[in-house]
């Protein structure tokens, strides 16, 4: 195992933030952590590479005991925050440079390191220029570039897509497969579920500190397969037709969001009752589909929220 979390608790005061969390990450994977806002990734992110202390438990990556003073294990994990980290009164070059000193790169390997990394990230022929002059999406690169220079072994992700154009995300999803087949182990936090399906081996559900499922989609598919999940179009639509169908025997969860309501409901239930609670209520149903389950569905069915959300 690259990293082994057990039992780890963190709190702020008297809010737990992580709490009695327990998971792995193999060797060789791309892991997808997935949790609506405030449900704990970025304290439990902060709490792997060391910046946040925890309350109990213990961390390990590579075999060793995480903490604030371990330069070994940090010096083998690359970290992608999702607030850019790199400095507009630098050239794009020396953003690369400052990263791989601090990683105690130096002399010709420094140099070689650099090239590899803006050559990965397709940065190269725009070097001397400074990152303010970038668009969203090559800034997104350099911070890539900045974050793998010293080729880590372990490399976290946190939202690398947000807020950019399609080209260049494209670009970093590929960038994304092609570190892991060069042999890093990825953890990778998106809102976009797309991203999670096409690129995770293996996915973490964690809501409100605590881990609630894990596995590959399919095994995660399994979790509401006793269910069906039902789209339904409306024409005209309220809240209180979603308060209507919320109370209909046997519906887990509904969701209503630009005339579309999601709802996921026991097989055993019955398809006429929430129509009839619709149009009791003043909807006007323009078209339904029963859809096969996605992992969109399932973090819905777990967690009750939208990833978005």
């Amino acid at each position: 195992m690259i990293v082994e979390i057990k039992d780890v608790i963190k709190r702020y005061g008297d809010r737990i933030a992580v709490d009695n969390m327990s998971m792995n990450v193999r060797e060789g994977e791309i892991l997808g952590l997935l949790g609506p806002n405030g449900a704990g990734k970025t304290t439990l992110i902060n709490s792997i590479i060391g910046i946040t202390g925890i309350n109990s438990g213990e961390i390990k990556i590579f075999d060793q005991v995480m903490s604030q003073n371990n330069y070994y294990v940090k010096k083998n994990i690359g970290v992608v925050p999702q607030n850019l980290a790199i400095y507009n009164e630098f050239k794009a070059y020396e953003n690369v440079e400052y990263f791989g000193r601090l990683y105690g790169l130096k002399g010709r390997e420094l140099k070689d390191s650099i090239r590899q990394a803006l050559d990965f990230t397709g940065l190269w022929e725009r070097k001397n220029e400074y990152p303010k002059k970038f668009s969203g999406g090559m800034q997104r690169r350099l911070n890539i570039a900045c974050s793998i220079v010293h080729r880590p072994k372990l490399i976290i992700m946190d939202e690398p897509t947000v807020g950019i154009d399609p080209q260049s995300r494209n670009h970093i999803l590929d960038s994304v497969v092609k570190l892991n087949e060069m042999g890093s182990t990825v953890i990778y936090t998106s809102h976009y579920m797309e991203e999670v399906e096409a690129l995770c081996s293996r996915v973490v559900i964690i809501d409100n500190g605590r881990l609630i499922a894990q596995g590959t989609i399919e095994e995660l598919k399994e979790y509401i397969q006793d269910e069906q999940i039902i789209d339904i179009v409306l024409k005209n639509y309220s809240h209180s037709i979603t308060e209507a169908v919320k109370a209909v025997y046997g519906v887990k969860e509904c969701l209503l969001q630009e005339g579309r309501m999601k709802v996921i409901l026991d097989k055993s239930s019955s398809l006429a009752r929430i129509i009839n609670s619709i149009v009791e209520n003043g909807g006007i149903i323009t078209k339904i589909n029963m859809e096969d389950a996605s992992l969109e569905d399932v973090f819905l069915g777990l967690t009750g929220k939208k990833l978005r959300d």
